[in-house]
């Protein structure tokens, strides 16, 4: 019996004409194009690792400097997780950087615009015949989704600011 890596050595040594799979023009272009998206992606992959290390260095450092010997503390209990969590947050800042950039997102450049925006939805919530045809299309339904999620944020929100889960600590 042979094994495995005895196998696929002696397939090696096949010319590839007669294993049944000739090489085309569109085989060989497929193989460059995956080549050259192997070696990009291995290039940007290596800078965000470079981006994370570098940026992730510089986050520790501003963190101890501002928050002092709580800074210190807090580094020191990271301990062996402190690399590899300043890693992940480094590469999810990369990653929504390029959605961004690939989204075109961009913030309100002008009042009129965040107005317009606030004046669509005083409109709507103030015309009883959007809120009859909301009620006849069934969309009623994702516009309480949408408040259930704002409620619920707001009061993780109260939760936090709080520090307790019940009521106000007077301590």
């Amino acid at each position: 019996m042979m094994r495995p890596t005895s196998l696929r050595a002696a397939a090696r040594r096949i010319p590839r004409q007669s294993r049944g799979m000739a090489s085309s023009p569109s085989t060989e272009n497929a193989q460059k194009k995956a080549q050259e998206y192997l070696a990009t992606a291995q290039k940007l992959g290596g800078q965000g690792f470079e981006a994370a290390q570098k940026y992730g260095q510089q986050g520790v450092e501003t963190a101890k400097k501002m928050l002092g010997p709580a800074g210190e503390k807090a580094s020191t209990l990271l301990g062996s997780y402190k690399q590899p969590l300043l890693y992940n947050l480094a590469v999810a800042r990369e990653i929504l950087k390029q959605v961004y950039v690939a989204e075109r997102l961009q913030p309100p450049t002008s009042l009129s615009a965040i107005t317009n925006a606030y004046s669509t939805l005083w409109a709507r919530a103030s015309n009883p015949a959007y809120w009859r045809e909301v009620l006849r299309n069934g969309e009623w339904k994702r516009i309480g989704v949408y408040g259930l999620e704002a409620y619920g944020i707001f009061k993780i929100g109260e939760i936090l600011g709080r520090r307790s889960l019940v009521g106000y600590d007077l301590h």
